[in-house]
């Protein structure tokens, strides 16, 4: 009989749920680098303020595409106050200051319709696109998806989206096209044992890396209080030296 012991071992051999999960294993060149793992944390209601504060960044362009319609702020403030984390997953890629700078939501189906589809959304940031975050995203969403019972993923997209419909395609996603909106859809095979452990390890890198970004801005930030005090010194010297 096999254990838990010897699967997590013979995983371990294989070392395939440490790699960046891909979506569908493409030829590459000899001179292609391999994918660059990017630490995507779990998002939870206690972060609805750095996703606002995020999408209400984007500009107004880049709220057209994300949200299909020319989002105002009380629109998207309405849109985060509405997730629903209990049903949902979110997922957030987070700079060394602690800002989030992409972000993913995967909507699962309400329990009463259709449970084995859900919906995927991306937004990054200006500054921080041509990063590959939104592949990245897209790749940690479908493992999720997987794991959670979804045969079928789904992006509604504007048919001027090239990057989101790019995304979509190179995970081997079928694009449809009626006008200016575009749906795409990906079959998904049933979830594994390796889908479970890239879950899990995934999960646990991207938890490490925050603790160390949020331990930094800590140190950092008594530093520069600790050189304010120092200046308030000198200049309290400076100014009682006859």
């Amino acid at each position: 009989m096999l254990t838990a012991k010897t699967l997590l071992k013979a995983s371990l051999g294989l070392g395939s749920f440490l790699r960046a999960p891909m979506v569908e294993a493409q030829p590459r060149a000899s001179f292609a680098p391999p994918p660059v793992m990017v630490p995507i944390r779990s998002i939870g209601p206690r972060e609805r303020g750095r996703i606002a504060q995020h999408l209400l960044a984007l500009s107004p362009h880049d709220r057209y595409l994300r949200f299909g319609y020319a989002a105002a702020d009380e629109q998207v403030q309405r849109y985060v106050d509405g997730l629903d984390f209990d049903r949902d997953e979110l997922f957030g890629i987070y700079n060394r200051r602690l800002d989030l700078i992409a972000m993913a939501h995967l909507a699962f189906a309400p329990d009463d319709q259709h449970s084995d589809c859900a919906e995927f959304g991306v937004s990054v940031s200006a500054h921080a696109r041509g990063r590959g975050y939104g592949a990245r995203l897209f790749e940690r969403a479908v493992v999720v998806a997987r794991n959670e019972g979804v045969g079928m993923l789904f992006i509604h997209a504007l048919s001027e989206n090239a990057a989101m419909l790019k995304i979509a395609r190179n995970a081997g996603a079928t694009v449809v096209r009626s006008g200016s909106e575009s749906e795409a859809h990906l079959q998904l095979p049933s979830a594994t044992f390796d889908s479970h452990m890239s879950e899990i390890a995934l999960e646990h890198y991207a938890a490490v890396d925050y603790q160390l970004k949020t331990r930094a801005k800590q140190f950092w930030a008594f530093l520069a209080s600790l050189q304010e005090v120092r200046s308030g010194m000198r200049d309290a010297r400076s100014k009682s030296a006859p």
